[in-house]
């Protein structure tokens, strides 16, 4: 049997409040529930999102610390050869590759894939102060990156300027890949002062045809273009 702490009357046990002073009936077990504190925050707390700006300095002091310290290793510690360069290189194509995520969003994206060919192509360039001759660069290393950043400025158009679909996008997947094989190994016979004639990608340049060819039936007939659709979800 429990009493009002207030008045002293009688409380029945299933009462949460005193019927004549209604001071709350709490039982002692319960009040050291509530008062015991938990040794954890109860409020999730919030951490401020990373703005770009602040993302972008903090990349690029790592670029730059990491190319810095390479170079003076290279010059006073291990300079029997210009490794550097390989690093500097790399981190050059990766601050171009993160300034239009992070640094300028609103960089036009050709113009961003230009400057990602051209990164490549300095990196490239780089590497030929490791090499006995730079003859590999601008004959054929220089020629097959033009031809890729040409293809991929055109990959871009395509699907910038048309419908964008899974068999579109697919069309012009195959029929640049097409391309880029016979660019490849016309550019490595010219290098290779060999006879100008397909081999290894005639046989690309035939699988992809037949892949094109099926692709534009299917985009200019509409009921096959919908047949294959239901059928494979997308």
């Amino acid at each position: 049997m429990s009493y009002c702490v207030n008045c002293g009357v009688e409380l029945e046990s299933s009462l949460t409040a005193c019927p004549l002073c209604h001071t709350p009936v709490i039982n002692p077990n319960e009040l050291q529930k509530l008062t015991a504190q938990s040794p954890f925050p109860t409020e999730k707390g919030k951490v401020d999102v990373v703005k770009r700006k602040d993302l972008g300095i903090l990349v690029s002091i790592v670029l730059i610390a990491t190319s810095l310290s390479c170079l003076l290793l290279n010059l006073f510690v291990f300079s029997g050869s210009p490794w550097s360069l390989f690093i500097i290189g790399a981190c050059l194509v990766l601050f171009v590759l993160v300034f239009p995520a992070v640094i300028y969003t609103k960089l036009p994206i050709y113009i961003s894939l230009l400057f990602d060919g051209v990164s490549i192509g300095v990196y490239l360039f780089l590497i030929t102060f490791n090499t006995s001759n730079v003859e590999w660069f601008w004959k054929l290393a220089l020629p097959i990156l033009v031809l890729a950043t040409i293809l991929v400025e055109i990959f871009t158009l395509l699907l910038r300027s048309f419908s964008v679909s899974f068999l579109a996008t697919s069309l012009y997947v195959f029929a640049e890949s097409a391309l880029l094989c016979v660019g490849i190994e016309l550019l490595i016979r010219h290098y290779s002062n060999a006879p100008l004639h397909l081999t290894w990608s005639a046989i690309v340049l035939t699988v992809c045809g037949v892949i094109v060819v099926l692709l534009i039936t299917l985009l200019s007939i509409r009921r096959l273009r919908d047949a294959v659709r239901r059928r494979l979800h997308f």
